[in-house]
């Protein structure tokens, strides 16, 4: 990977985590809350949206230890900086939660979708040209669906656990709400910690998580292209 695939490739990742976080506080807004537009969270600029360990620290941390160890980057994980919402301004707060939760991964969906229409529709272009913009489409249509896909997981704080809540009833919503008071740890830990404790020092390989992501992402890929018009037998 060259240099100007690497730039394209992380302009889209931030582009796609931009956008997933203002989608969230945009359906607060349509919902009644205008706590996010309060805070300056309804905007394409990134620095609004950037945890300074979760969006900087921790993937720096991530790609050194990889290069020094294995020479490569395999994975790279972290978080933008949640977008706040006050659920008491809703009608229905937890409907109202549940809503805003799926309003980012559904944006992820639709971005990737529109992406790969608007890359079909595009006239013949120049070689250099074609190949930049292949290059940032190719990753943002991925970087859309695997941070769509992460976050439909439902464990809390993950926007798929806040739709759990809103669909499990009141009371075992109200216990699995609890979880979200571990944040982030229950996430590094069902997610990366607990696969590679097995698999390194029992050799186990337990990876439900990869798993399913890994056979879901290539027919979601497939579905959005062929949605988008593409012919897949050509």
């Amino acid at each position: 990977m060259n240099i100007l695939e690497i730039i394209l490739a992380l302009v889209a990742a931030i582009l796609a985590i931009t956008l997933h976080e203002t989608a969230h506080g945009f359906c607060a807004l349509a919902l009644g809350d205008d706590t996010a537009r309060k805070a300056g969270r309804l905007t394409l600029n990134p620095l609004a949206h950037i945890d300074r360990f979760g969006t900087i620290v921790l993937p720096a941390i991530l790609a050194i230890g990889q290069l020094v160890t294995i020479g490569r980057i395999a994975f790279m994980f972290g978080w933008a900086k949640p977008v706040p919402v006050a659920a008491w301004k809703f009608r229905d707060p937890r409907r109202g939660m549940m809503v805003v939760a799926a309003a980012g991964p559904a944006a992820n969906f639709v971005l990737a979708w529109l992406t790969a229409v608007l890359l079909r529709l595009l006239p013949p272009l120049g070689e250099t040209v074609a190949f930049a913009i292949g290059t940032f489409a190719d990753s943002f249509i991925l970087y859309n669906l695997v941070l769509g896909l992460f976050n439909l997981l439902p464990i809390p704080p993950l926007d798929g656990g806040r739709i759990m809540v809103g669909l499990l009833p009141e009371k075992a919503a109200m216990r699995w709400a609890q979880l979200e008071r571990l944040g982030i740890v229950i996430v590094l830990l069902v997610v990366f910690l607990l696969p590679a404790v097995l698999n390194d020092l029992f050799g186990i390989h337990f990876d439900p998580v990869g798993a399913v992501l890994n056979d879901l992402l290539p027919r979601v890929f497939d579905t959005v292209l062929w949605l988008a018009g593409y012919d897949q037998n050509a």
